[in-house]
């Protein structure tokens, strides 16, 4: 006769009881999170992450709760609420400490975000979990590079190639590993490497128009611009503002705001400039405007002593002073600095004023043609001006 009190039957009748409840909990949480994705794709974010944590809660430990934890940071973002997107991540983790793309997933969220010592942890749990998967040590070696542990970085980034030797991934991330330090020819090489893998991978040709750039190979920067305007505008874009950040500000050319004829010839008297220098000992303030290619770093221009006034010299045939003949004993000297000068960020150009003085015997002359000004400050880059474009004399204009 059976014995419906039979200890087995009891234990096999509360174990089928449990996995059908648990079967029923897993539909139901399936249900929330295939409502929750409806959600999500009408863009209702805010229903979307109520069904994503019901799904959660309904089966904690089934694959839907991972797929819902990840739908649920998801709709955080959106919502911008990424401190509550994290926290999702860290309760997920805790339920599936063994899923590398949890870590991975929250490791992104850190890094974009800026808190790359939170994603370094994360990526590492992430390897440290699946040592075989690439998009791991790229991660990994992306937030070392961010935090500027360049041997670190280079490490990840050479697993990477190892591991998936086919693939651009590795190469890219050296390539920038290397720019990053300076080291720009290695950078070149390895950007190059990457781009043998994947000849459509723009994002290593524009890296490498930076690292051109950065070296002052502008020439070859500006062929790798003008090869990703015709295959992807944007980036072309991009590259194109690196360089003009870049390059190297270029003074372009000069004109008087007032009676200083900059072209004047030698033996020109200082009378000829102003009828006040016709006074003995008479001072007069003159100024010269000088036109910039690039936006210019205001403190660097105003600063007078970046600024020099001189007798050109050793400029070729006929850019001397006073064409390289003895000079008379009339000549006037200008103070080898400006009085004031003032920056024009909106036309980027310089006023730059400075005094002449008559003689004690009023018959001083001046070569104004031959007067060179000289700035050595830098834009609003940090760049200083390039050394060929720095010099001004009305004789031979920019130099």
């Amino acid at each position: 006769m059976f014995d419906m009190f039979d200890g087995s039957y009891a234990t096999d009748t509360l174990f089928a009881a449990l996995s059908n409840q648990s079967a029923n909990l897993e539909t139901l949480s399936n249900q929330a999170l295939s409502s929750g994705i409806d959600s999500y794709m009408k863009q209702d974010y805010k229903k979307a992450a109520k069904e994503f944590k019901r799904a959660v809660g309904l089966s904690p430990y089934s694959g839907y709760s991972i797929q819902a934890s990840k739908y649920l940071a998801m709709s955080y973002q959106k919502l911008d609420q990424v401190d509550k997107a994290i926290d999702t991540y860290q309760q997920a983790i805790k339920l599936h400490p063994d899923r590398d793309e949890l870590y991975l997933d929250l490791g992104n969220l850190y890094f974009g975000q800026q808190q790359y010592v939170e994603a370094e942890e994360a990526y590492r749990n992430a390897v440290r979990i699946m040592p075989s998967d690439p998009n791991s040590h790229f991660a990994l070696g992306q937030a070392y590079l961010a935090q500027k542990k360049f041997d670190a970085a280079e490490t990840e980034f050479t697993k990477v190639s190892k591991l998936i030797p086919d693939s651009p991934n590795g190469y890219f991330g050296l390539g920038q590993t290397f720019s990053a330090q300076g080291k720009y020819t290695e950078a070149i090489s390895q950007f190059d490497r990457a781009i043998s893998k994947k000849r459509d991978f723009y994002d290593a040709y524009l890296e490498m128009g930076y690292a051109y750039a950065d070296a002052g190979q502008m020439d070859k920067a500006r062929q790798i611009k003008q090869d990703l305007e015709r295959r992807e505008p944007s980036l072309a874009a991009l590259l194109s503002g690196y360089m003009n950040r870049a390059s190297a500000p270029k003074m372009l050319f000069a004109w008087a705001t007032g009676s200083f004829k900059y072209y004047l010839p030698p033996k020109t008297t200082v009378a000829a400039l102003d009828e006040y220098l016709s006074n003995s000992g008479a001072s007069q303030t003159f100024s010269m405007i000088f036109q910039f290619d690039k936006e210019m770093d205001r403190e660097s221009v105003e600063n007078r002593f970046n600024w020099s006034i001189s007798r050109a010299t050793g400029k070729g045939m006929g850019g001397d002073y006073n064409y390289g003949l003895s000079i008379p004993t009339t000549e006037v000297n200008i103070a080898p600095y400006p009085t004031d000068v003032f920056y024009d960020p909106i036309k980027r150009a310089a006023t730059v004023w400075f005094r002449i003085s008559q003689n004690s015997t009023a018959d001083g002359t001046i070569d104004p043609s031959h007067i060179e000004f000289k700035f050595s400050g830098k834009d609003v880059d940090g760049n200083l001006i390039d050394p060929g474009y720095d010099q001004y004399t009305g004789f031979s204009r920019v130099y």
